[in-house]
């Protein structure tokens, strides 16, 4: 399945507490759960002003919609072409 980056501007991302990132979260769950098995949030990335998602999807369309009714910014949307650690070389 594809696996894409999602840009989420959220100021002040990293001040976020522990409660509201879990509040964040649930609710990003609860979305998943209703569009099904076809979209899967593997893990995000809160920096300074933006949170960096990491997920599998079928394409671009289901990544929105996931936002959209999750009530998260979408702003980017990054399908990844390739992957490569440092276990490649």
């Amino acid at each position: 399945m594809p696996q894409f980056i999602i840009e989420r501007n959220v100021p002040a991302a990293s001040q976020l507490t522990d409660a509201e990132i879990r509040e964040l979260s649930l609710k990003s769950l609860e979305v998943l759960r209703k569009l099904g098995p076809e979209i899967l949030w593997i893990q995000s990335f809160v920096c300074d002003d933006k949170i960096y998602c990491i997920y599998f999807a079928p394409d671009e369309r289901l990544i929105r919609e996931h936002g959209r009714m999750a009530g998260a910014p979408v702003d980017r949307v990054e399908a990844v072409r390739r992957l490569i650690d440092p276990s490649d070389f």
